[in-house]
Protein backbone atom coordinates (compact mmCIF):
# COMPACT_ATOMS: atom_id res chain seq x y z
CA UNK A 1 0.00 0.00 0.00
CA UNK A 2 1.25 3.49 -0.85
CA UNK A 3 0.19 6.58 1.09
CA UNK A 4 1.10 10.18 0.48
CA UNK A 5 0.86 12.52 3.45
CA UNK A 6 0.88 15.99 1.97
CA UNK A 7 1.07 19.39 3.62
CA UNK A 8 2.73 18.06 6.75
CA UNK A 9 5.04 19.73 9.24
CA UNK A 10 7.52 16.94 10.01
CA UNK A 11 8.83 17.15 13.57
CA UNK A 12 11.47 15.06 15.33
CA UNK A 13 11.41 14.96 19.14
CA UNK A 14 14.91 13.48 19.56
CA UNK A 15 17.30 14.63 18.34
CA UNK A 16 15.19 17.76 18.19
CA UNK A 17 14.15 18.87 14.74
CA UNK A 18 11.59 21.69 14.40
CA UNK A 19 8.69 21.59 11.94
CA UNK A 20 9.76 21.21 8.33
CA UNK A 21 7.20 21.58 5.57
CA UNK A 22 7.14 18.15 3.98
CA UNK A 23 5.22 15.62 1.97
CA UNK A 24 5.85 12.05 3.09
CA UNK A 25 5.53 9.09 0.74
CA UNK A 26 4.97 5.71 2.37
CA UNK A 27 5.36 2.45 0.46
CA UNK A 28 5.26 -1.12 1.77
CA UNK A 29 5.28 0.00 5.38
CA UNK A 30 8.31 2.27 5.10
CA UNK A 31 8.99 5.92 4.43
CA UNK A 32 10.03 6.08 0.79
CA UNK A 33 10.46 9.80 0.07
CA UNK A 34 10.29 13.13 1.86
CA UNK A 35 10.06 16.40 -0.02
CA UNK A 36 7.76 19.12 -1.25
CA UNK A 37 5.15 18.93 -4.00
CA UNK A 38 5.61 15.16 -4.24
CA UNK A 39 2.15 14.66 -5.73
CA UNK A 40 3.11 16.72 -8.78
CA UNK A 41 6.52 15.10 -9.04
CA UNK A 42 4.97 11.63 -9.00
CA UNK A 43 2.79 11.94 -12.08
CA UNK A 44 2.02 8.48 -13.39
CA UNK A 45 2.95 6.72 -10.17
CA UNK A 46 0.15 4.94 -8.34
CA UNK A 47 -0.80 6.27 -4.91
CA UNK A 48 -3.41 4.27 -3.03
CA UNK A 49 -4.31 6.96 -0.51
CA UNK A 50 -3.64 10.66 0.02
CA UNK A 51 -3.88 12.17 3.49
CA UNK A 52 -3.89 15.95 3.66
CA UNK A 53 -2.18 16.90 6.91
CA UNK A 54 -3.17 20.52 6.27
CA UNK A 55 -0.17 21.91 8.10
CA UNK A 56 -0.42 19.59 11.10
CA UNK A 57 2.60 18.09 12.81
CA UNK A 58 3.65 14.58 11.77
CA UNK A 59 5.82 12.85 14.36
CA UNK A 60 7.19 9.35 14.98
CA UNK A 61 4.84 7.12 16.98
CA UNK A 62 5.48 6.71 20.69
CA UNK A 63 6.73 3.47 22.27
CA UNK A 64 5.51 2.24 25.65
CA UNK A 65 8.45 0.15 26.81
CA UNK A 66 6.63 -1.61 29.67
CA UNK A 67 2.94 -2.19 30.20
CA UNK A 68 0.49 -4.61 31.83
CA UNK A 69 -2.63 -4.80 29.70
CA UNK A 70 -4.07 -7.38 32.11
CA UNK A 71 -4.57 -4.46 34.54
CA UNK A 72 -6.80 -2.38 32.24
CA UNK A 73 -10.00 -3.60 33.89
CA UNK A 74 -8.71 -2.60 37.32
CA UNK A 75 -9.37 1.06 36.55
CA UNK A 76 -11.63 2.46 39.31
CA UNK A 77 -11.87 -0.99 40.87
CA UNK A 78 -14.52 -1.55 43.56
CA UNK A 79 -13.73 -4.66 45.59
CA UNK A 80 -12.92 -5.76 49.11
CA UNK A 81 -9.22 -4.90 49.09
CA UNK A 82 -7.58 -4.78 52.54
CA UNK A 83 -5.42 -1.75 53.39
CA UNK A 84 -1.86 -2.20 52.16
CA UNK A 85 0.92 -0.78 54.30
CA UNK A 86 3.84 -1.55 51.99
CA UNK A 87 4.66 -2.58 48.43
CA UNK A 88 4.40 -6.32 49.03
CA UNK A 89 1.00 -5.72 50.63
CA UNK A 90 -0.18 -3.95 47.46
CA UNK A 91 0.89 -6.96 45.41
CA UNK A 92 -0.73 -9.48 47.75
CA UNK A 93 -3.98 -7.61 48.39
CA UNK A 94 -4.66 -6.31 44.88
CA UNK A 95 -2.55 -7.40 41.93
CA UNK A 96 -1.92 -11.04 42.79
CA UNK A 97 -5.62 -11.50 43.48
CA UNK A 98 -6.69 -9.68 40.32
CA UNK A 99 -4.37 -11.59 38.02
CA UNK A 100 -5.64 -14.94 39.40
CA UNK A 101 -9.22 -13.86 38.71
CA UNK A 102 -8.58 -13.26 35.00
CA UNK A 103 -9.91 -15.74 32.45
CA UNK A 104 -9.72 -15.85 28.66
CA UNK A 105 -12.61 -13.45 28.10
CA UNK A 106 -11.63 -10.83 30.65
CA UNK A 107 -8.02 -10.92 29.45
CA UNK A 108 -9.10 -10.43 25.84
CA UNK A 109 -11.24 -7.38 26.57
CA UNK A 110 -8.67 -5.98 28.96
CA UNK A 111 -6.10 -6.29 26.19
CA UNK A 112 -8.12 -4.94 23.31
CA UNK A 113 -9.42 -1.83 25.08
CA UNK A 114 -5.88 -1.26 26.33
CA UNK A 115 -4.67 -1.41 22.74
CA UNK A 116 -7.42 0.96 21.59
CA UNK A 117 -6.47 3.46 24.29
CA UNK A 118 -2.82 3.15 23.32
CA UNK A 119 -3.43 3.91 19.65
CA UNK A 120 -5.78 6.76 20.51
CA UNK A 121 -3.00 8.35 22.55
CA UNK A 122 -0.43 8.08 19.75
CA UNK A 123 1.36 4.96 20.98
CA UNK A 124 2.31 2.69 18.08
CA UNK A 125 4.40 0.02 19.87
CA UNK A 126 3.79 -1.62 23.25
CA UNK A 127 5.95 -4.01 25.23
CA UNK A 128 3.51 -5.95 27.39
CA UNK A 129 4.07 -8.15 30.44
CA UNK A 130 1.15 -10.50 31.12
CA UNK A 131 0.09 -12.33 34.29
CA UNK A 132 -3.04 -14.52 34.36
CA UNK A 133 -2.26 -17.61 36.50
CA UNK A 134 -5.71 -19.16 35.97
CA UNK A 135 -5.27 -18.83 32.19
CA UNK A 136 -1.65 -19.29 31.17
CA UNK A 137 -1.54 -21.49 28.07
CA UNK A 138 -2.68 -19.46 25.09
CA UNK A 139 -2.85 -16.18 27.01
CA UNK A 140 -0.28 -14.42 24.82
CA UNK A 141 -2.16 -15.46 21.68
CA UNK A 142 -5.30 -13.87 23.13
CA UNK A 143 -3.45 -10.59 23.68
CA UNK A 144 -1.94 -10.90 20.21
CA UNK A 145 -5.44 -11.08 18.72
CA UNK A 146 -6.33 -7.76 20.31
CA UNK A 147 -3.10 -6.15 19.16
CA UNK A 148 -3.70 -7.34 15.60
CA UNK A 149 -7.28 -6.11 15.52
CA UNK A 150 -6.10 -2.63 16.50
CA UNK A 151 -3.05 -2.77 14.21
CA UNK A 152 -0.57 -2.02 16.98
CA UNK A 153 2.99 -3.36 17.13
CA UNK A 154 3.95 -5.33 20.21
CA UNK A 155 6.35 -7.48 22.18
CA UNK A 156 4.55 -9.92 24.48
CA UNK A 157 5.79 -12.00 27.39
CA UNK A 158 4.28 -14.02 30.24
CA UNK A 159 5.28 -13.18 33.80
CA UNK A 160 6.93 -16.34 35.19
CA UNK A 161 6.93 -16.65 38.99
CA UNK A 162 7.29 -19.26 41.74
CA UNK A 163 4.52 -17.79 43.86
CA UNK A 164 1.86 -20.15 42.48
CA UNK A 165 3.92 -23.34 42.50
CA UNK A 166 6.05 -25.29 40.05
CA UNK A 167 3.21 -26.29 37.75
CA UNK A 168 2.25 -22.68 37.03
CA UNK A 169 5.91 -21.72 36.76
CA UNK A 170 6.55 -24.41 34.16
CA UNK A 171 3.42 -23.44 32.22
CA UNK A 172 4.57 -19.82 32.21
CA UNK A 173 7.98 -20.69 30.80
CA UNK A 174 6.37 -22.97 28.21
CA UNK A 175 3.96 -20.20 27.20
CA UNK A 176 6.84 -17.80 26.55
CA UNK A 177 8.82 -20.32 24.52
CA UNK A 178 5.83 -21.61 22.53
CA UNK A 179 4.67 -18.09 21.68
CA UNK A 180 8.11 -17.07 20.42
CA UNK A 181 8.52 -20.23 18.39
CA UNK A 182 5.03 -20.44 16.84
CA UNK A 183 3.17 -17.12 17.13
CA UNK A 184 5.59 -14.38 16.16
CA UNK A 185 4.80 -12.23 13.12
CA UNK A 186 6.24 -9.15 11.44
CA UNK A 187 4.21 -7.04 13.90
CA UNK A 188 4.27 -9.15 17.08
CA UNK A 189 7.34 -10.58 18.79
CA UNK A 190 7.93 -12.29 22.11
CA UNK A 191 10.19 -11.82 25.10
CA UNK A 192 10.77 -14.12 28.08
CA UNK A 193 8.74 -12.60 30.90
CA UNK A 194 9.41 -12.99 34.62
CA UNK A 195 7.96 -11.27 37.67
CA UNK A 196 10.80 -10.20 39.98
CA UNK A 197 13.86 -11.87 41.54
CA UNK A 198 12.25 -12.10 44.98
CA UNK A 199 9.60 -14.48 43.57
CA UNK A 200 12.12 -16.53 41.55
CA UNK A 201 14.29 -19.34 42.90
CA UNK A 202 17.72 -20.16 41.54
CA UNK A 203 16.18 -23.19 39.84
CA UNK A 204 13.66 -20.94 38.07
CA UNK A 205 16.33 -18.45 37.01
CA UNK A 206 18.26 -21.35 35.53
CA UNK A 207 15.19 -22.44 33.56
CA UNK A 208 14.59 -18.87 32.39
CA UNK A 209 18.21 -18.65 31.26
CA UNK A 210 17.68 -21.80 29.21
CA UNK A 211 14.56 -20.26 27.64
CA UNK A 212 16.44 -17.08 26.75
CA UNK A 213 19.21 -19.07 25.06
CA UNK A 214 16.73 -21.31 23.27
CA UNK A 215 14.60 -18.45 21.91
CA UNK A 216 17.36 -15.86 21.44
CA UNK A 217 15.07 -13.30 23.06
CA UNK A 218 15.58 -11.16 26.15
CA UNK A 219 14.34 -11.36 29.72
CA UNK A 220 11.60 -8.86 30.64
CA UNK A 221 11.60 -8.56 34.44
CA UNK A 222 10.88 -6.18 37.33
CA UNK A 223 14.02 -5.53 39.38
CA UNK A 224 14.55 -3.53 42.58
CA UNK A 225 11.18 -1.79 42.25
CA UNK A 226 11.00 -1.71 46.04
CA UNK A 227 13.75 -2.06 48.65
CA UNK A 228 12.29 -5.44 49.59
CA UNK A 229 13.65 -7.00 46.39
CA UNK A 230 17.15 -5.82 47.27
CA UNK A 231 16.94 -6.91 50.93
CA UNK A 232 15.47 -10.30 50.06
CA UNK A 233 18.18 -10.98 47.51
CA UNK A 234 21.03 -10.04 49.82
CA UNK A 235 19.49 -11.98 52.71
CA UNK A 236 18.86 -15.23 50.83
CA UNK A 237 21.56 -15.22 48.17
CA UNK A 238 24.26 -12.76 49.19
CA UNK A 239 23.86 -10.96 45.85
CA UNK A 240 21.93 -8.00 44.52
CA UNK A 241 19.04 -8.87 42.18
CA UNK A 242 21.08 -7.67 39.19
CA UNK A 243 24.04 -9.80 40.29
CA UNK A 244 21.74 -12.83 40.49
CA UNK A 245 20.53 -12.20 36.95
CA UNK A 246 24.10 -11.82 35.77
CA UNK A 247 25.08 -15.05 37.52
CA UNK A 248 22.47 -16.90 35.45
CA UNK A 249 23.56 -15.17 32.22
CA UNK A 250 20.24 -13.34 31.88
CA UNK A 251 21.59 -9.91 30.97
CA UNK A 252 22.33 -8.83 27.43
CA UNK A 253 21.29 -6.14 24.95
CA UNK A 254 17.75 -7.55 24.68
CA UNK A 255 17.16 -7.57 28.45
CA UNK A 256 14.46 -5.26 29.79
CA UNK A 257 15.03 -4.35 33.43
CA UNK A 258 11.91 -2.68 34.77
CA UNK A 259 11.92 0.03 37.46
CA UNK A 260 15.41 -0.40 38.98
CA UNK A 261 14.50 2.21 41.58
CA UNK A 262 16.92 0.76 44.13
CA UNK A 263 19.87 -0.24 42.00
CA UNK A 264 23.22 -0.07 43.77
CA UNK A 265 26.60 1.03 42.42
CA UNK A 266 27.74 -2.27 40.97
CA UNK A 267 24.35 -2.89 39.34
CA UNK A 268 24.69 0.24 37.21
CA UNK A 269 28.11 -0.86 35.98
CA UNK A 270 26.74 -4.31 35.07
CA UNK A 271 23.82 -2.90 33.08
CA UNK A 272 26.13 -0.55 31.20
CA UNK A 273 28.54 -3.38 30.39
CA UNK A 274 25.75 -5.66 29.17
CA UNK A 275 23.96 -2.98 27.15
CA UNK A 276 20.67 -3.81 28.88
CA UNK A 277 17.75 -1.39 29.06
CA UNK A 278 16.24 0.02 32.23
CA UNK A 279 12.61 1.07 31.81
CA UNK A 280 11.50 3.96 34.03
CA UNK A 281 7.80 4.04 35.08
CA UNK A 282 7.34 7.35 36.91
CA UNK A 283 3.58 7.31 37.56
CA UNK A 284 3.64 3.75 38.88
CA UNK A 285 6.60 4.44 41.14
CA UNK A 286 4.78 7.44 42.59
CA UNK A 287 1.51 5.53 42.97
CA UNK A 288 3.18 2.63 44.81
CA UNK A 289 5.37 4.96 46.89
CA UNK A 290 8.48 2.89 46.15
CA UNK A 291 10.86 5.82 45.84
CA UNK A 292 12.58 7.68 43.04
CA UNK A 293 15.27 6.44 40.69
CA UNK A 294 18.06 8.98 41.01
CA UNK A 295 20.39 7.03 38.73
CA UNK A 296 18.65 7.72 35.42
CA UNK A 297 21.37 10.11 34.24
CA UNK A 298 24.06 7.48 34.96
CA UNK A 299 22.60 4.75 32.76
CA UNK A 300 23.31 4.44 29.05
CA UNK A 301 20.00 2.87 28.07
CA UNK A 302 16.84 4.27 29.68
CA UNK A 303 13.35 3.98 28.18
CA UNK A 304 9.91 4.86 29.54
CA UNK A 305 6.88 2.69 30.29
CA UNK A 306 3.66 2.96 32.25
CA UNK A 307 3.62 -0.30 34.26
CA UNK A 308 -0.05 -0.73 33.38
CA UNK A 309 -1.32 2.79 34.14
CA UNK A 310 -2.60 3.39 30.61
CA UNK A 311 -0.45 3.87 27.52
CA UNK A 312 -0.37 7.66 27.20
CA UNK A 313 3.31 8.42 26.74
CA UNK A 314 2.68 12.16 26.47
CA UNK A 315 1.40 12.05 30.04
CA UNK A 316 4.08 9.63 31.24
CA UNK A 317 6.88 11.85 29.98
CA UNK A 318 5.38 14.86 31.74
CA UNK A 319 5.16 12.94 35.03
CA UNK A 320 8.73 11.78 34.61
CA UNK A 321 10.06 15.24 33.92
CA UNK A 322 8.18 17.02 36.70
CA UNK A 323 9.05 14.31 39.22
CA UNK A 324 12.72 14.67 38.30
CA UNK A 325 12.43 18.40 38.90
CA UNK A 326 10.78 17.79 42.25
CA UNK A 327 13.58 15.38 43.18
CA UNK A 328 16.24 17.90 42.19
CA UNK A 329 17.82 15.53 39.66
CA UNK A 330 18.45 18.24 37.07
CA UNK A 331 17.22 16.32 34.01
CA UNK A 332 15.98 18.42 31.09
CA UNK A 333 12.99 17.97 28.77
CA UNK A 334 15.40 16.78 26.08
CA UNK A 335 16.59 13.99 28.41
CA UNK A 336 13.05 12.66 28.59
CA UNK A 337 12.71 12.94 24.83
CA UNK A 338 15.79 10.74 24.63
CA UNK A 339 14.26 8.22 27.04
CA UNK A 340 11.07 8.16 24.98
CA UNK A 341 13.02 7.80 21.74
CA UNK A 342 15.00 4.91 23.23
CA UNK A 343 11.89 2.77 23.10
CA UNK A 344 12.54 2.62 19.36
CA UNK A 345 16.01 1.22 20.01
CA UNK A 346 14.42 -1.63 21.95
CA UNK A 347 11.99 -2.25 19.09
CA UNK A 348 14.92 -2.36 16.66
CA UNK A 349 16.55 -5.10 18.77
CA UNK A 350 13.47 -7.28 18.36
CA UNK A 351 12.22 -6.36 14.88
CA UNK A 352 13.78 -5.98 11.47
CA UNK A 353 13.95 -2.37 10.36
CA UNK A 354 14.63 1.13 11.63
CA UNK A 355 12.25 3.01 13.91
CA UNK A 356 11.67 6.40 15.46
CA UNK A 357 12.62 8.91 12.77
CA UNK A 358 10.96 10.55 9.78
CA UNK A 359 13.55 9.65 7.21
CA UNK A 360 13.59 7.46 4.09
CA UNK A 361 14.04 3.79 4.97
CA UNK A 362 12.47 4.09 8.42
CA UNK A 363 9.34 2.16 9.34
CA UNK A 364 6.20 4.24 8.86
CA UNK A 365 4.92 4.35 12.43
CA UNK A 366 3.65 7.93 12.40
CA UNK A 367 1.22 10.17 14.25
CA UNK A 368 -0.49 13.30 12.94
CA UNK A 369 -0.99 15.87 15.70
CA UNK A 370 -3.41 18.77 15.67
CA UNK A 371 -1.25 21.18 17.68
CA UNK A 372 -1.37 24.93 17.21
CA UNK A 373 1.90 26.07 18.76
CA UNK A 374 1.40 29.48 20.38
CA UNK A 375 5.14 30.22 20.39
CA UNK A 376 7.96 29.59 17.89
CA UNK A 377 9.43 26.10 17.60
CA UNK A 378 13.18 25.78 17.09
CA UNK A 379 15.77 23.02 17.34
CA UNK A 380 16.31 24.13 20.94
CA UNK A 381 12.77 23.94 22.28
CA UNK A 382 10.92 21.06 20.58
CA UNK A 383 11.20 19.07 23.83
CA UNK A 384 9.81 22.03 25.74
CA UNK A 385 6.74 22.04 23.49
CA UNK A 386 6.29 18.31 24.16
CA UNK A 387 6.48 18.66 27.94
CA UNK A 388 4.62 21.95 28.36
CA UNK A 389 2.22 21.94 25.41
CA UNK A 390 1.48 18.70 23.62
CA UNK A 391 -0.82 16.00 24.94
CA UNK A 392 -2.65 12.97 23.57
CA UNK A 393 -5.76 15.08 22.86
CA UNK A 394 -3.75 16.40 19.89
CA UNK A 395 -3.65 12.95 18.24
CA UNK A 396 -5.69 13.02 15.05
CA UNK A 397 -4.40 10.14 12.90
CA UNK A 398 -2.17 7.14 13.60
CA UNK A 399 -0.33 5.12 10.95
CA UNK A 400 1.41 1.89 11.97
CA UNK A 401 3.61 -0.07 9.59
CA UNK A 402 2.30 2.07 6.76
CA UNK A 403 -1.38 1.37 7.54
CA UNK A 404 -3.84 3.97 8.87
CA UNK A 405 -5.30 2.39 12.00
CA UNK A 406 -6.90 5.53 13.47
CA UNK A 407 -7.90 8.31 11.10
CA UNK A 408 -9.51 11.63 11.94
CA UNK A 409 -10.00 10.34 15.49
CA UNK A 410 -11.92 7.27 14.34
CA UNK A 411 -11.09 3.57 14.18
CA UNK A 412 -12.17 1.63 11.07
CA UNK A 413 -14.51 -0.51 13.19
CA UNK A 414 -17.08 0.07 15.92
CA UNK A 415 -15.42 0.36 19.33
CA UNK A 416 -18.45 1.06 21.52
CA UNK A 417 -19.46 -2.65 21.73
CA UNK A 418 -15.93 -3.52 22.85
CA UNK A 419 -16.06 -1.00 25.69
CA UNK A 420 -19.55 -2.17 26.67
CA UNK A 421 -18.32 -5.75 26.86
CA UNK A 422 -15.21 -4.64 28.76
CA UNK A 423 -17.43 -3.01 31.40
CA UNK A 424 -19.36 -6.28 31.79
CA UNK A 425 -16.13 -8.23 32.14
CA UNK A 426 -14.78 -5.72 34.67
CA UNK A 427 -17.86 -6.13 36.88
CA UNK A 428 -17.47 -9.91 36.82
CA UNK A 429 -13.75 -9.64 37.47
CA UNK A 430 -14.24 -7.41 40.50
CA UNK A 431 -16.62 -9.99 41.99
CA UNK A 432 -14.30 -12.86 41.11
CA UNK A 433 -11.45 -11.22 43.04
CA UNK A 434 -13.37 -11.93 46.26
CA UNK A 435 -12.56 -15.64 45.81
CA UNK A 436 -8.83 -15.07 46.24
Amino acid sequence: MSILIKGAQAVQFYPEKPPQESDILIQDGKIKKIGTNLEKKMKGEAIDKIIDANGRWVVPGNVCAHNHFYSTLARGIIANIPPSHDFVGILQNLWWRLDRALDESSLYYSGIVGALDAVRSGTTSIIDHNASPSFIKGSLAVLKNGFERCGVRGILGYEVTDRNGRKDRDQGIAENVAFIQTQETDMIRGAVGAHAPFTLSDETLSLLSKAVRETKRGIHIHVAEDRYDLSYSHHHFGLSPIERLQHFDLLDEKSLIIHGVHLIEGDIDILRQKGSFLVHNPKSNMNNNVGYNGNLFRLDNVAIGTDGIGSDMFEEVKFGYFKSRDAGLGLLPTDFMRFLYNGNRIIERYFDGKFGRIEPGYTADLVILDYANPTPVTDQNVAGHFVFGLNSVSVQTVIINGQPVYENRRFPFATQPLYEKAREEASKLWKEIERY
